[in-house]
């Protein structure tokens, strides 16, 4: 197992949000997920992200949950929020709230619905920074429309805005081009799908999205990646892949709260504009669940 050094290194689960019947949170399942996720080996939990459907919670339900999240934290379990928003003042608002909260980082968009060029996202980071929390970057050009490029996450790093960046282009290449530009920079896997490959380029840590659902066999794979035993990592990735690669598309939410519901875990509905998986997509996501867990996938 490689080793944790720093609170966004490991396995840290993008959490599900769990909604009832009426898509009201459900803090007491949300708590008891985190403390399943610990007992499953996870090393922490990512609220609020994107995953998380964090632009669909009222500003008290992201507070309380961050606050549920750390509540039931073991020791030594981090909590690292996602703070985005469309701005700066906004997200540094939510960097407050996760250091009051007592959270060991954050994790920080470009602009959320902003395209902003270099010198906003220096801007925007530079104000969060503030508040003294480390900040991990993240990177999806795909939704924001904004790419950290290695040059970008490099001045970002030289100034001591962030501490690492969770790569979402699914572009491995960009591991080395961000090692070149940027030591010590810690890239984080960002992609379910391109977790193996990173992890191999020397990834430290993985924030995930089926975790949620198959929390044991995504750390092995992680552990063994990330220690070059291929022999263990590969064929368990070839197994859980028709899986992961949900984690990078539009359903991706629907997909792994359907997964989480097939394993007997509580996944439930998502708040629009998400919108029910078709029945064909359905069908899909069931059976590749079924084959990952009679492959050994928990």
């Amino acid at each position: 197992m490689p080793p944790r050094s720093r609170p966004w290194h490991g396995v840290l689960v993008a959490t599900t949000v769990p909604l009832d019947d009426r898509l009201a949170v459900d803090v007491d399942r949300y708590a008891e997920h985190v403390r399943w996720l610990a007992d499953e080996g996870c090393d922490g939990v990512v609220p609020n992200g994107s995953l998380g459907e964090y632009q669909t919670l009222t500003p008290e339900e992201r507070s309380t949950l961050v606050r549920v999240a750390v509540d039931a934290a073991p020791d030594g379990f981090t909590v690292m929020p996602g703070i985005s928003a469309y701005g700066a003042i906004e997200a540094r608002r939510w960097a407050e709230d996760a250091a009051e909260a007592g959270c060991a980082a954050v994790m920080l968009l470009p602009p959320n619905a902003y395209r902003a060029d270099e010198r906003a996202v220096v801007a925007h980071y530079r104000e969060v920074a503030k508040v003294g929390v480390p900040v991990v970057a993240y990177n999806n050009p795909i939704d924001t429309k904004v790419d950290l490029t290695p040059e970008l996450l490099a001045r970002l790093h030289g100034e001591g805005l962030i501490v690492g960046v969770k790569e979402f282009t699914g572009d491995v290449r960009r591991a080395y081009r961000i090692a070149e530009a940027a030591p010590g920079l810690d890239l984080i896997a960002g992609a379910d799908d391109v977790t193996l490959e990173l992890a191999v380029a020397g990834a430290p840590g993985w924030i995930a999205g089926y975790v949620n659902a198959l929390p044991r066999a995504c750390v092995r794979l992680f552990d063994a990646a990330a220690d070059g035993d291929l022999a263990t990592a590969l064929p368990l990735y070839r197994a859980l892949h028709p899986l992961l690669r949900w984690d990078s598309r539009t359903e991706f939410v629907q997909a792994i709260k359907l997964s989480m519901d097939a394993v007997g875990r509580y996944g439930g509905p998502c708040r629009p504009p998400r919108v029910p998986l078709t029945p064909e997509h359905e069908r899909i996501v069931r059976e590749a669940t079924e084959k990952a867990v009679a492959a050994g996938g928990r």
